[in-house]
Parts: C-alpha cells; structure tokens; sequence
C-alpha cells in the first residue's frame, strides 16, 4: 500500500507528460521541424561553450573586470556539474515518440540544454542591468529572456525531453546564473 502510494501519482505525472509529448509530435511539419532544429542547436554544448568564451572575452577586454566578465562561465559550468551528476543519478528516458535529434549519452532528466541555456543568458541579462541606456539594457534583457524559451520548446518539440525535464533544467539554469552573479 506505501509503495502504491509513491509510485500512483508519479505514473499519472509519467502519463500525461507522455500525452504532451505525443501532442507536439501530432503538430510537427516541416516549418516547425526546420525553426525547432535551429533552436536546439543554440542550445548544443558547443554553442554554449563558444558563446561564453567569446562573451568572456569580450566583456573582459571592454570592461577590465574580469570578475564581472567570468559570471557566464561560472554560471554554465556549475549548471554543467549539477546536471551531470543529476542525470547520472536518475537515468531517465527519453519519451517514448519519435526523436528529431540523435540523443546525447545522457538520460533525459534535467535537460542539458534548457539548463545550459537558461544559465548563459539569465547572466546575460543580470550583466546587462548595468548597461546604462534604457533602450538597449530592455532589448538585450528581453532578446535574453526568449532564447531560452525557444530552446526548451525546440527540445520538447523534437521529442528529446518530457516537460519536467525542462522545467527542472530551466530552474537548474536560473538558481546556477543567480549563484554566479
């Protein structure tokens, strides 16, 4: 009776995450297949990677403070510690629809990429309440705050990842970007 009481809510949860999953794959054409491949590469480790070398860079070289400009760094390499060891720990599968992308050797719990994402540009946007025009501060702030909606969207929509594993990624991103800065 205690085991059915853990495991019968988490099978409805697994249950109507694997109907959202088949309702995005209902929707899937090729616009949409094109658009979501685009967004789902920004999120690839690579990217990622090359965005906060640059960004770094960059803000080092302009601002001579590089305390400031490593907060990208920290943020996506303490999001990258904590999603390895969660999904070495939970092993979770993929959804059971078919994949649009070749699947990484992780599992499926959190999402890599939405975390990943959601580090690199929430320090973005921290870093850029310090630009001084209202105009420009507002613009890099909202082009911040899409992106990574676009990405996690992308991986669900790809059928890469159930909604909890975006939701848990994008959080994993926020408190590791609020940590940083």
């Amino acid at each position: 009776a205690d085991c059915q009481l853990l495991t019968g809510p988490r099978v409805a949860w697994n249950q109507s995450e694997s109907n959202f999953n088949r309702t995005l794959q209902s929707t899937r054409d090729q616009a949409w297949d094109s658009f979501t491949a685009f967004w789902a590469h920004v999120g690839n480790t690579e990217i990622v990677i090359g965005i906060t070398v640059v960004a770094v860079a960059l803000v080092w070289w302009r601002t001579r403070r590089w305390w400031f400009a490593v907060i990208p760094a920290i943020a996506v390499s303490l999001q990258a510690a904590i999603f390895v060891a969660a999904t070495i720990v939970t092993a979770r599968p993929r959804p059971d629809v078919p994949h649009l992308d070749p699947a990484p050797p992780t599992s499926s719990y959190p999402s890599g990429h939405v975390g990943a994402s959601v580090a690199l540009y929430t320090s973005f946007a921290i870093m850029a309440t310090t630009i001084e025009r209202t105009w420009l501060r507002r613009t890099v702030i909202a082009v911040c705050s899409v992106i990574p909606v676009l990405v996690a969207y992308a991986r669900l929509y790809r059928g890469m990842h159930h909604l909890s594993d975006v939701v848990v990624g994008a959080i994993n991103g926020l408190l590791c970007a609020g940590l940083a800065a």
